[in-house]
Parts: C-alpha cells; structure tokens; sequence
C-alpha cells in the first residue's frame, strides 16, 4: 500500500474547505505517517482565493504535504483520487424550500459522481459533506457508474459529535467518555439523536443523566437544530465544527470502530431497521481501518425511537421522489 494518498476536496476554498485543508495535511485522516496531495476542486470565479489557499498551505510546510493541485475541472481534481471529499454545494438562498435546493444541487452531484467513476483511483472512498448531503451521495451513487455502492458515505458525524457534546455537559464530564451515540435518518433537522445505547464513563447514558424529559425534550430539539443556533450567534454556518466532523467521518474509515462505540455514517441502506432499501440514511457503522464499513445489526430500538426514525426516513423517502430523474 502507498503511503501517499490523494485527497481531492470540492468547495475547497469555502468555509468549511479553508477548515478541513489543514487538518487534512496535518495528518488529521491517515495519520501521521501518510504523505497526502491535496486535489481541490472550486467553481471557476473563485479560483484566484483558491490560489491564496494554496499559497498559504505551502507556507505552513506540512511535513506530509507533498503537492497542492488546484483546477476547475473535476477531471483534475479527481484524478487517480483515493478520498474524495464533496463539500461544495450550493448554499440554502433566504426563502429557498429545501424541495429547490435539492433540484439545485442535483447536477452538480450527477457530474462529480459522473467524474469520479471516470477518473478516481481504483479503490477511492467518497464522503458526501455538501448539503442536502443524504441526497447528494444518493445522486452521486447512482451516477458513478462501476463504482461499488459501498464506497460511498454521507456525513452525520456532525449530528453526533453535537449529541456527544451535550450528553457530556448534561453529566459534567468529558465528551471523550461519551460512547456509542446513535444518529438516526436524514443530516437535517428531522434526525434523530438516540442516546438508548450510549454510555457515559461505560454506564448507560439515561441511567447517568437520570431527567427522560431533558432527553426526550432540551437534548433532540438542541441536536437538531444546533446548525441554526450557531448561525444566529456567530452569522455564519457552522465551518470548523463541519471540518472536524468530515476529518472524524473519514478517520473512521480508515481506523476501526468497534461495535461499543459505532460511528454515525449515512450510508445505503439494506432494509435493516427498517429502513427502506436504497435510501441513504444514517446508520450506527462498524468499520474495518480499509475504508470499509457494516451496519451494526440488533440495536434495540423501542418505540418511541422506531417513530422518531420514520419522521426522517420519511423525509428521505421524500427527497429520494424530487431527485428520481437525477439517479439514472
């Protein structure tokens, strides 16, 4: 196995790009001891501060950074590509339903997947990170024709890392002691966060924070809509905490997840949990540290949880019927 791996970004010199770059070359996704190249893909007009991106990646002289390639062409930046992370998308616009933004950024996601079957590595891994992003990697899928369908993700880890967060400042601990959280369904506002099988310090999270009702209540509603409160306080979209969350997606790819602490991916579903097949939807994940990953099978779910999941699943159902003249 090489140990250089060609890492193409899209939206590369947008928020959440100017984020994840360093991470990526620190090391962030293969650790230490890989060397990257760094394939970034913008839209043409912002292809001059993509520049100014690269300029100050050279300057930061990451010791595992071998070359930064800039281009407008997707058949650049995916070139031979062993990850490729989708995070340009065209942003939500004032007073746009979510119906327009899907058949928006449709196209977009047609080519790349398009692209990528064309031009990536033998053996590339796809994470989805632009909005509607269950969606997006549903389109991308269905377009990167002999691609395997497993190669493909989308990112709740996000979602997760939030759930964690709040878990652990509910218990006055550390979010590191905070283990097996489950995200159920779409990255929007109608996931669920499922703390039924988590734990806190290897105690049962509910038996620890001990109030059902701030569970089922301060906690959901504060997980689903923590994109907007940070929005309203900063007056920018979440750009940092998206980064870590698409670094943390991938890195769990790569590494190996166990089944006591299984990670939030989006990824095809095979009916399990009853999740139609064929949607992409959010999953407690197993990996194997190859890039490959398992749905978690046997989670108990009782009912409240089964109905909290539909609301998104029915949601992702929805989006599925918008994009279907999308998926070839």
């Amino acid at each position: 196995m090489s140990n250089v791996k060609r890492v193409a970004v899209t939206g590369a010199a947008g928020q959440i790009g100017y984020s994840l770059l360093p991470m990526i070359a620190a090391g962030g996704i293969f650790g230490p001891n890989t060397k990257v190249v760094l394939q970034l893909l913008e839209v043409t007009p912002v292809l001059p501060s993509l520049e100014g991106v690269k300029m100050e990646l050279h300057d930061c002289a990451y010791p595992l950074l071998q070359d930064v390639i800039c281009s407008d062409k997707a058949e650049v930046a995916f070139k031979d590509a062993d990850l490729c992370l989708l995070v340009g998308s065209k942003p939500r616009g004032k007073g746009m339903e979510r119906k327009d933004l899907i058949l928006d950024n449709g196209p977009i996601f047609v080519g790349q997947g398009r692209a990528i079957a064309e031009v990536a590595g033998p053996d590339v891994r796809i994470v989805v990170v632009g909005n509607p992003c269950n969606t997006n990697c549903l389109i991308a899928m269905k377009n990167a024709a002999g691609v395997p369908a497993h190669r493909f993700t989308a990112m709740t880890r996000l979602d997760q890392n939030r759930a964690k967060a709040q878990l652990a400042l509910r218990a006055k601990t550390h979010w590191s002691n905070v283990k097996n959280v489950v995200i159920w369904g779409n990255h929007s506002n109608t996931q669920y966060p499922d703390w039924h099988n988590a734990t806190i310090g290897g105690k049962a999270a509910a038996q620890v924070i001990g109030d059902e009702a701030w569970l089922k209540g301060e906690f959901i509603k504060t997980v689903q809509e923590r994109g907007k409160a940070v929005i309203d306080a900063r007056g920018k979209s979440s750009a940092l905490s998206a980064a870590q969350a698409a670094v943390d997606h991938a890195h769990s790819l790569f590494t190996v997840c166990a089944k006591d602490d299984t990670a939030a991916l989006c990824v095809l579903s095979d009916g399990s949990y009853g999740t139609p097949e064929g949607l992409i939807s959010s999953f407690p994940c197993t990996t194997d540290g190859k890039g490959n990953w398992q749905i978690e099978k046997g989670m108990p779910m009782d009912d409240y949880s089964k109905k909290m999941a539909k609301i998104s699943i029915d949601e992702l159902l929805a989006e599925r019927e918008i994009v279907k003249h999308l998926l070839g």
